[in-house]
């Protein structure tokens, strides 16, 4: 069965304009999901809102949203007056101006969402836009609703659809340097560099995230296996805690042994006279 489109509406480059659906990148039908469950009974159990003030339980169709304009006072809003509000991203995905996709920082990007057309019509004015776009190598900026809030978002071509990925907005963001600003400056040692270098060479890839396995939800697979057959349930191994690293140029060194480039090592490093030393006035953290 085909999924679901999150949204339909229309894509718009000027007076160009095309039926569009977007459909969930991710799916998460596979994933281990549990019930909330009475301990005493084994039944499930189910949500009720309660009212905070009287504390007895509301009856079908009396919850209504409310926003709280001053403390405790509240405007009601009904869900078909939420429905009602529309605007043009609402339906229409403008695209306002286009940008190298590479600079937009990573820390906006957001959800991303397959872009195709809804129908036959619209396929030509889709491939269109598309193809201009892919040859231009550009992305295009637009904006859409999307779960009663309005999200910027950057659409590009992606074989023969497009991928429409949600952008954070800039308030939303925290910038690295509030993060980053605390860590001092320091000065590397070339030596070192190389050898994690020669680390890095020898672990060299190709991306493939088919090789990807979520251990952890084996792990609870296992566990629910072991459970339903009344075994007993298999103890999880501690992962061993990496040590605190007093030289670190001989952390690297036995790194680099380790992922057998020693002979690489050798040849393009040789031991520094003077050795980075842990500072005397620091205490040392003693090994987990």
């Amino acid at each position: 069965m085909a999924p679901r489109p999150a949204w339909k509406g229309y894509l718009k480059l000027s007076l160009v304009t095309c039926a569009i659906e977007l459909t969930n990148v991710v799916t998460h039908a596979e994933k281990v999901s549990f019930r909330i469950l009475n301990r005493k009974t084994g039944n499930t159990v189910r949500r009720i809102y309660v009212d905070a003030g009287t504390g007895k339980p509301l009856e079908e169709g009396d919850e209504i949203k409310g926003y709280e304009v001053s403390d405790g006072e509240f405007v009601h809003i009904e869900e078909d007056e939420i429905e009602a509000v529309e605007i043009e991203s609402s339906h229409t995905l403008s695209l306002d101006g286009f940008v190298e996709k590479s600079s937009i920082e990573q820390i906006y990007l957001d959800t991303p969402y397959y872009v195709s057309p809804a129908d036959e019509v619209s396929e030509e004015a889709f491939a269109v836009i598309r193809d201009a776009m892919a040859a231009r190598k550009m992305a295009g900026l637009a904006r859409i609703v999307l779960y009663q809030r309005e999200r910027p978002v950057v659409i590009e071509p992606l074989g023969k659809g497009m991928v429409l990925t949600t952008l954070r907005y800039d308030d939303t963001v925290r910038r690295p340097a509030t993060v980053f600003e605390d860590i001092a400056a320091a000065k590397t040692d070339k030596e070192m560099i190389d050898l994690a270098q020669h680390i890095i060479d020898g672990k060299k890839t190709k991306f493939d995230p088919s090789k990807f396995d979520d251990r952890y939800e084996d792990a609870l697979l296992e566990l629910i296996r072991a459970k339903k057959a009344g075994k007993k349930v298999p103890k999880a191994k501690a992962p061993p805690k990496p040590s605190n690293v007093v030289n670190l140029f001989d952390a690297l060194k036995k790194s680099l042994n380790a992922e057998g480039g020693g002979k690489a090592g050798k040849s393009s490093s040789k031991t520094p006279a003077r050795r980075p030393k842990a500072k005397a006035s620091a205490p040392k953290r003693k090994s987990a």
